[in-house]
């Protein structure tokens, strides 16, 4: 406002001056909050149970027919075959009938928790149990900002993207691919992907699936950060791959299953389901859907290595049967992500479902309203690990600088709430009373003092001023100030150190893995 600067009086730079000094020594108390947030967090509030239990039965009873009745094909890799066949299954060709209790008898064996260790021991993560875990969006194929708009994505926007995570506590998790490197081939990018995750963070991480010689190399480049003999009895990396829904597993699958599961590392197995579709229409089909083939990767894992780690996935959405485009947070998947945690929970497995969900192709009202109804259920339901917890734009095909760091604002405000409400002595605050009269207030009694960093979740992103204080401050709207924030993180970023000896050895494996190929783009 070039006007304004002209007409302040001489008080005014004086105020701004004093605001300033308080935006310093808040950025210092939010550096010391950020040092002591946890890893994770622990959940210390009830569970939502929308299903009652004559329709948990229901639905288990229908997953367990349609495993022993009309069975799962497992294409493309012959050794599963041999491998369900050896475990006693029907195998008709490629397709897979589990007889009673077969795979819930398997899935027994699945840890209810296990820990995902990272390379700095503060970032390891407790996934299952009462654990919930945040990770970022995976697997967009376009980035955008409100500078440069919509785009393919790049090794250096997820590079800075894997450095934003790492800088927001509400992500505990650094996730996968954040964005395609599109200016990499993609035979090769696995290899810069998991490097970029090693290098620029120390969160625990995903590894590479999409082909089985690319889940060994990410085993190979985890044995060389965290050392061969650690990782032999230690989950230092998870690899997350889908059923192609309805009722089947490709290679994809199963050889990534067989990877990590035989490495002793984690997998999480997502059906993806958009009711109507690769589903029935009605969600409780979708759901024993979605049931069924999670419990049949699950007893699969369990008999390429009993105690292997193993997360049921759903991945269930609603979508437009007028237009076939799929829908986010609608009240059918939000019902969905109730449901499937009360299954997950009876099952004694740990569930990911959830995430920030929209379809709206910009940070908008839109974006808003579906992400939270997704955000909300996901975290009530009872997901203990949460991918494309953030910056999920267009139904999962754009990652976003703005979106990412708003929905990890939001994110805080979540697990604030898991965090539950304390009713000790200083919660109840009767010294308060003992020092403000009545018809008084508490704005600078000793007890408002004491409490005055932690009563409250700072949510860093909204703008609480009086709308004199938001013009003078520039107008901004919270996609503007997201757009600040995520470039002060750049900005404040310090790439964590790396042994030099493992650096070297990772980057001589990637220099060799890639010569000995030629660049494919497809």
């Amino acid at each position: 406002m070039p006007g304004a600067a002209g007409s302040e009086t001489e008080a005014k730079p004086q105020r701004r001056g004093g605001r300033k000094a308080r935006a310093v020594a808040r950025k210092l108390a939010d550096k010391e909050l950020e040092a002591k947030a946890p890893a994770y967090v622990k959940r210390k509030i009830p569970y939502y149970d929308f299903l009652d239990e004559e329709a948990l039965v229901r639905i288990e009873e229908h997953a367990d027919w349609l495993m022993q009745e009309v069975g799962i094909e497992f294409r493309d890799d012959p050794l599963a075959l041999e491998i369900w066949k050896d475990a006693g299954a029907d195998v008709d060709g490629v397709r897979v009938r589990l007889p009673a209790g077969m795979a819930r008898e398997l899935c027994s064996t699945i840890p209810s928790q296990f820990t995902q260790h990272a390379r700095n021991p503060h970032f390891n993560v407790v996934i299952g149990g009462e654990n919930a875990v945040f990770s970022p969006v995976h697997c967009a194929p376009f980035v955008s900002d409100i500078d440069d708009g919509r785009r393919y994505g790049s090794l250096q926007d997820l590079q800075q993207l894997i450095k934003i995570v790492y800088k927001t506590p509400s992500l505990h998790h650094s996730g996968g691919i954040l964005v395609e490197p599109c200016d990499v081939p993609v035979n090769k990018r696995h290899l810069d992907i998991v490097y970029a995750h090693m290098r620029y963070s120390e969160k625990a991480y995903l590894g590479a699936i999409t082909a089985q010689d690319r889940a060994e190399d990410s085993i190979t480049m985890t044995r060389i950060l965290f050392g061969e003999e650690f990782m032999r009895d230690h989950c230092c990396v998870i690899g997350n791959v889908n059923a192609n829904s309805p009722l089947m597993f490709d290679k994809v699958a199963t050889q990534a299953i067989q990877v990590y599961c035989g490495a002793n590392q984690g997998i999480v197995v997502a059906p993806f389901i958009l009711g109507g579709a690769m589903g029935p229409v009605t969600t409780a089909a979708s759901l024993a859907q979605a049931l069924a083939e999670g419990m049949a990767a699950g007893a699969f894992s369990q008999l390429v290595r009993k105690g292997a780690p193993f997360v049921l996935g759903n991945f269930l959405s609603s979508m437009s049967l007028k237009s076939g485009a799929p829908t986010f947070g609608m009240p059918e998947p939000v019902m969905s992500n109730y449901a499937i945690g009360q299954l997950a929970r009876r099952l004694g497995v740990p569930l990911r479902c959830g995430g920030a969900l929209t379809a709206s192709k910009r940070c908008d009202a839109q974006a808003a309203y579906e992400s939270a109804d997704s955000l909300h259920s996901t975290v009530l339901g009872g997901a203990n690990f949460v991918i494309h917890a953030a910056g999920w734009l267009e139904g999962g095909l754009v990652s976003s600088y703005e979106k990412l760091v708003l929905d990890a604002d939001r994110l805080g405000a979540m697990q604030r709430m898991l965090q539950g409400m304390s009713t000790d002595d200083n919660a109840l605050g009767k010294q308060a009373y003992r020092e403000v009269e009545p018809g008084g207030h508490f704005l600078g009694c000793e007890h408002t003092m004491h409490n005055y960093e932690t009563a409250f979740f700072d949510a860093k992103l909204s703008d609480s001023e009086s709308v004199e204080q938001w013009t003078e401050n520039g107008s901004k709207q919270a996609v503007q100030r997201a757009n600040e924030h995520w470039k002060a993180l750049l900005a404040d970023y310090q790439q964590p150190d790396l042994d030099p000896a493992i650096d070297d050895e990772l980057k001589a494996f990637i220099a060799n893995t890639k010569q000995a190929s030629e660049d494919k783009w497809y």
